[in-house]
């Protein structure tokens, strides 16, 4: 749940605007030029998607390959936190700049890369406590034992024993 929710507040993030400039428009004048979250730092999108792939693949797989998993979904998160601190400024803003939504994209970046760690950290603790796809149909290790001597009987016998020896 915690990379869901990482991967659409990185998305998020990815639509609201982060910068604001005036630049010379030409005939029109000085015009105010925003860019959103996706054009200031690309790789946000590619983030939110690599958290959504972690969700299967973290339902996926079990073991080591979880542990490595999720120490990459924490690098990613650690990565998510960096670009949404980047070059972040408290002031000096043109007039007519939507600063709310500046700091709101911001924040929502913050927010969905400590999301995307904790998601990591988590797959990474536990990794082998957390169900995996398709154990239910998994070989059992340890052979059952019948509880009828007859079917006992049986059963060496179709194993290719002789019940009889001693």
């Amino acid at each position: 749940m915690l990379l869901l929710l990482g991967a659409a507040a990185l998305w998020g993030a990815s639509r609201l605007v982060w910068s604001a400039q005036q630049r010379d428009g030409g005939v029109r004048g000085i015009v105010l030029e925003t860019h959103t979250g996706a054009q200031v730092q690309g790789a946000l999108v590619p983030l939110a998607v690599l958290a959504v792939a972690g969700v299967a693949g973290a339902i996926a797989t079990g073991g080591w390959p979880r542990r490595v998993l999720g120490v990459v979904l924490a690098a990613a998160g650690l990565w998510a936190v960096w670009l949404a601190v980047d070059g972040v400024s408290f002031g000096g803003f043109p007039v007519g700049t939507p600063v709310w939504q500046i700091f709101t994209g911001r924040g929502l970046a913050l927010l969905g890369g400590i999301l995307v760690l904790l998601g990591g950290l988590t797959a990474t603790r536990k990794a082998g406590a957390m169900p995996r796809l398709g154990a239910r149909y998994s070989a059992p290790g340890v052979k059952k034992t019948a509880r009828d001597p007859d079917t006992e009987l049986w059963e060496a016998l179709s194993e290719g024993e002789d019940p009889t020896k001693d």
